[in-house]
C-alpha cells in the first residue's frame, strides 16, 4: 500500500507549517504520485531548490514508497500573494 495524501498533508503541515497546501494524489488512489502545491513562510531567503529539498526532507520516509513528486508551487506567502494579484 502506498502513501495516503492525508498522511503527506500531514508530514508537510507539521514540518512546514504552511499557509496554503494542496496536495492531491496523481496516481489514481494507490499513493505513489502526488502533485503538490505548497506556500510557506519557511522557504523565505530559501532557492527554489532549496525549497524542494525542505519538501522531500519531511516526507523523507514516505520517499520510499513515492514514485513521482511534482512540486507544482513551493512559494512564500508574499510570492503567492503577488501572483493571486497578477491573475
Amino acid at each position: 500500500m502506498g502513501v495516503t495524501k492525508e498522511e503527506v498533508e500531514s508530514l508537510l503541515t507539521t514540518n512546514l507549517n504552511p499557509t496554503h497546501l494542496e496536495v492531491i494524489d496523481t496516481s489514481g488512489g494507490c499513493g505513489t504520485s502526488f502533485a503538490i502545491e505548497i506556500i510557506s513562510e519557511q522557504f523565505e531567503g530559501k532557492r527554489l531548490l532549496e525549497r524542494h529539498r525542505l519538501v522531500n526532507t519531511a516526507l523523507e520516509n514516505e520517499m520510499k514508497e513515492i514514485h513521482a513528486l511534482s512540486i507544482k508551487k513551493a512559494l512564500t506567502p508574499e510570492q503567492w500573494k503577488q501572483q493571486q494579484l497578477s491573475t
